[in-house]
């Protein structure tokens, strides 16, 4: 994707270095300083030496937030801000198209854990989108787990993934996230994966929307949808079951199959509307 030079989304909250709240002792600047109140207490009651310990406390503060980024990180952080300036500027005219107003997400970044109104995740819990602040949450150390583990390297893999975060984003501004979490209370946990499954072919189908304006513009480079289509199957539920544990459970499926999700994609990109992404109601995933 020619990507240098174009503009950078000023909605991304930068929290790479800064532990979440809420993380459980001894991991994290909230554990040690928790840790150190302690010490400081007893060392009081028993009379000791104070200044060693305080001394200890502030270096264990240098220590927890000496959190590096390098410059393949950093660069990598442009590229994302990039792509989610990309997708503001697809969905604001789509939704202005539609007498609607496109209220533009934030992308958090952040190292091992974060907080979110959905609750503390860690890094192995991958890029995911929480409705209840409208935020999409990235560890951009998930890419090089991308490329490496999923065997899906490229820059608009990447695109792929934070356009289909985003999918979820459009998907709680036109309701759908709503009705989706209400329906999927009242029905059995096949029939709620099944739900999911659709939830998530349709965000697929919304990552393919932005990938046909960003085409439009001539920001495509060769083999950039190929990128695309290879990491949309590199997490389908059927290849990710069969590379971990030896089978597939379908009944289980969450986000659908790779074929599935390469076709969702493929066709929003060949579409490029709204309209055309109704995978509610359709027997043809």
């Amino acid at each position: 994707m020619k990507w240098q030079g174009r503009r950078q989304s000023t909605n991304v909250d930068d929290r790479r270095g800064t532990p979440a709240k809420g993380v459980a002792i001894g991991s994290g600047v909230s554990g040690g300083i928790l840790i150190i109140i302690i010490v400081i207490m007893l060392t009081l009651c028993s009379g000791g030496d104070l200044s060693q310990i305080l001394n200890s406390g502030l270096a264990l503060q240098e220590e927890s937030s000496s959190y590096q980024v390098t410059q393949e990180e950093e660069e990598l952080a442009q590229f994302v801000s990039v792509v989610l300036a990309e997708t503001e500027d697809v969905w604001t005219e789509l939704f202005a198209r539609e007498g609607m107003e496109y209220i533009e997400p934030t992308l958090v970044l952040y190292n091992e854990y974060v907080e979110s109104a959905c609750g503390i995740a860690g890094s192995a819990t991958g890029p995911f989108y929480c409705p209840a602040d409208q935020k999409v949450y990235i560890d951009l150390s998930f890419f090089e787990e991308l490329q490496q583990d999923y065997g899906a390297p490229g820059d608009f893999a990447i695109a792929y993934v934070v356009s289909h975060e985003v999918g979820h984003h459009i998907q709680t501004l036109l309701g759908i996230m709503e009705d989706v979490q209400n329906l999927q209370s009242q029905v059995s946990e096949v029939q709620a994966n099944e739900i999911n499954v659709r939830l998530e072919l349709q965000a697929d189908y919304f990552a393919g929307v932005v990938a046909h304006y960003i085409d439009r513009m001539s920001l495509l480079e060769e083999g950039d949808i190929e990128e695309a289509l290879n990491a949309a199957s590199a997490v389908g539920d059927d290849r990710l079951q069969k590379q971990y544990q030896g089978y597939v459970v379908p009944d289980s499926f969450t986000h659908g199959t790779s074929e599935q999700r390469q076709k969702w994609y493929f066709k929003g990109f060949k579409s490029g509307t709204i309209e055309d992404g109704d995978t509610f109601n359709t027997d043809d995933l």
